[in-house]
């Protein structure tokens, strides 16, 4: 993994990486889901997304997985722009792997892609038990490339219960290292984990453990207000909780972290996916004051739409109404944009957060939801709708998929999702456009989170501020 020189996909500062190369592939992870032969594993597909190529929006590569029923979810890379740190462990290695976890096996695949990008290749598998045994944790959600290890997230326990968590794989031969956490204080729910790198402080969110989750969403749970609803601050050093914000606990279900990519702004926005009392979905404003204490605040309230009881799923039926259900978010690198999946109702809006306290909507798509399905122009109609988005670095394109997970997708579209990947374009004046020649179908199998080679806008963290 070693290299006399730093990775040239490794950036200094965010401004470097917005002006770097474009992507030419993206790898997306795909859930099988039956209609592909009940005994098909999920996979790691490669498309081609470089404009003029012959294969442009086609899939050019894939691997399929060893095992059955793994559920591939929210993977990254083995290294990233963070090893440029000047206090950074490994500052030679490779942005090479692709480091997958299975949310619902609890394996963890790491895939080669350097010999050839568009044919990945599993080097090294970690089974549950081995997990287990060496964390205490089960279920791995999430993976960040740290500037001294790689950081996975885990919703809880091997037998499904609490407490989820964080823990580290060593950056040269991916052995598991341990749990991070040396004191948790009170937080039990965990989901995603992002930091201020410069300023020592990682921030945790909160879904709900696996008994919680992996059946679908529990209407008792969720109206008694037992999702999570808290944010976390740790210590990096210490690897100590040093405090929990309660949002309010309505505000269920808190999820996606997209801290500021310039390293001197200590700020960041999280998604929360519906509020109990009237089915809206928000952002929050979290910011780092001087004293290391941290303080969050709602900048965004999308309400849910009305709608004809027989035209919503039997867990929306008593509400009249269809949530926007704000299950991903993303930053553009230079700070300027945040683009919000509404996978309810099919929408995928675009805000100016140049004033992060007073954000502005500036454009907006809709394609698939809940009710009223809206169409691609390649395709009629869509079901499912935009769930994980991902943005090239210098922000111009944005990737989206239409799958949750399984069991959730199952109760929200009961008739069935098919699984699709397409593009938008984003404009410098803020608005949104689909891009009407990318659309891929994916056949008895459900796309879910994309990768971009070279990295995008969720890949990285920087040492250095934005010039």
């Amino acid at each position: 993994m070693a290299r006399l020189t730093p990775d040239p996909s490794f950036y200094p500062s965010p401004t470097d990486a917005a002006a770097g190369p474009a992507e030419k592939l993206a790898y997306v992870a795909t859930l099988n889901v039956g209609s592909n032969g009940d005994r098909r594993p999920d996979a790691m597909t490669v498309v081609d997304v470089e404009p003029g190529s012959d294969s442009y929006g086609q899939e050019v590569g894939r691997l399929e997985m060893p095992n059955v029923g793994d559920e591939l979810h929210h993977f990254g890379w083995n290294a990233c722009s963070s090893a440029l740190c000047p206090w950074a462990a490994h500052p030679h290695v490779e942005r090479r792997y692709l480091v997958v976890p299975g949310l619902r096996s609890s394996r963890i695949h790491i895939l080669d892609v350097k010999d050839d990008p568009r044919q990945p290749k599993l080097v090294k598998l970690i089974e549950a038990d081995e997990l287990a045994r060496k964390t205490g944790y089960s279920r791995p959600h999430t993976s960040h490339c740290g500037p001294d290890a790689l950081y996975m997230s885990a919703l809880g326990a091997p037998d499904g219960g609490g407490p989820g968590g964080l823990f580290l794989l060593d950056h040269e031969d991916f052995s598991v290292k341990g749990a991070w956490e040396e004191d948790r204080g009170p937080q039990q729910l965990a989901y995603d984990f992002w930091w201020h790198i410069n300023h020592g402080t990682v921030i945790t969110s909160t879904w709900g453990t696996p008994k919680m989750v992996e059946d679908g969403l529990q209407g008792d749970l969720l109206l008694s207000n037992q999702y999570g609803h808290s944010l976390h601050v740790w210590d990096w050093q210490k690897r100590r909780h040093v405090q929990e914000i309660d949002l309010g606990a309505e505000h269920q279900m808190v999820l996606e972290l997209r801290p500021a990519h310039n390293p001197r702004n200590a700020y960041g926005f999280v998604g929360v996916v519906t509020n109990t009392k009237d089915l809206s979905a928000s952002i929050w404003l979290w910011v780092r004051a001087d004293d290391g204490t941290v303080r969050a605040e709602k900048v965004i309230t999308i309400p849910a739409e009305p709608a004809d009881a027989d035209q919503l799923p039997e867990l929306l039926k008593p509400f009249g109404a269809v949530p926007p259900l704000v299950t991903d978010i993303a930053l553009s690198i230079d700070d300027r944009s945040l683009f919000v999946s509404c996978w309810g109702t099919g929408e995928l809006k675009r805000f100016d957060v140049t004033d992060r306290r007073r954000p502005r909507e500036t454009g907006s798509v809709r394609l698939g939801g809940i009710v009223d399905p809206s169409a691609h122009p390649a395709s009629g109609p869509l079901n499912g709708g935009p769930q994980m988005v991902e943005v090239s670095r210098d922000g111009r394109r944005v990737y989206l998929t239409n799958s949750l997970y399984a069991s959730w997708d199952a109760q929200f579209y009961p008739a069935g999702i098919g699984g699709w990947l397409t593009k938008l374009d984003a404009g410098e004046d803020g608005s949104l456009s689909v891009d009407p020649e990318f659309f891929i179908p994916f056949t008895g199998e459900r796309p879910h989170q994309v990768r971009l080679d070279g990295g995008d806008a969720s890949s990285d963290s920087y040492c250095f501020p934005s010039t």
